[in-house]
């Protein structure tokens, strides 16, 4: 995975995540196109970065994800209707198949992404914050006990800092991929309508 730019996070971000499929024999190009795409993009107004979430190597897979980052819907809107992304809409057709997928996202949903699944189609909200609620509950009284000897001397402020910091870390890369796995039948089933 690769990230551009490093603005800060204002009140409203909007995030859009894009899938396109390239074309077998156009990976190359499409990376050049990318790249140039991206350089030139991110000095539009609103823009707070780009995330490339690029095919793991020796799945066959050809499917890019690519995360963008607005401080508003309004610059999100503006960015879609230029015609920067037009033209970079033009370059890249003959290099991929079908349409672009977009769809908003929000930070909680990359943590369901499960591991080995191309469909980054996030569960429904509330099956992802009965999971959130069982990772973060246990985790959010273990990271200030283990860390309480050695932050008793900082300020209260500095201690909630480093909290805060030990939480998402423990979160994002030892309880939430662990929780996605487990809960992988209940999360990915959708109830027939």
């Amino acid at each position: 995975m690769n990230t551009y730019g490093t603005a800060e996070k204002p009140a409203e971000v909007v995030a859009v995540l894009t899938l396109r499929t390239v074309r077998t024999g156009c990976e190359e190009r499409f990376e050049a196109e990318l790249h140039d795409f991206i350089a030139r993009s991110l000095h539009a107004e609103g823009q707070l970065g780009v995330h490339v979430l690029r095919p793991e190597p020796g799945t066959g897979s050809r499917e890019y994800g690519i995360v963008r980052r607005f401080g508003t819907g309004e610059c999100r809107d503006r960015f879609y209707a230029s015609s920067l992304f037009r033209q970079w809409e033009a370059a890249v057709a003959p290099l991929t198949e079908g349409a672009p997928q977009r769809q908003e996202v929000s930070g909680l949903e990359t943590w369901f992404t499960l591991p080995g699944h191309q469909a980054l189609v996030p569960p429904p909200r509330w099956k992802m914050a009965v999971v959130t609620v069982l990772g973060v509950w246990p985790v959010s009284m273990l990271v200030p006990w283990l860390l309480n000897p050695f932050i008793t001397n900082l300020s209260q402020l500095l201690q909630a800092l480093a909290i805060a910091v030990g939480i998402v870390i423990v979160l994002t890369w030892a309880v939430m991929p662990v929780l996605a796995r487990m809960l992988r039948p209940w999360l990915g089933h959708r109830p027939q309508r």
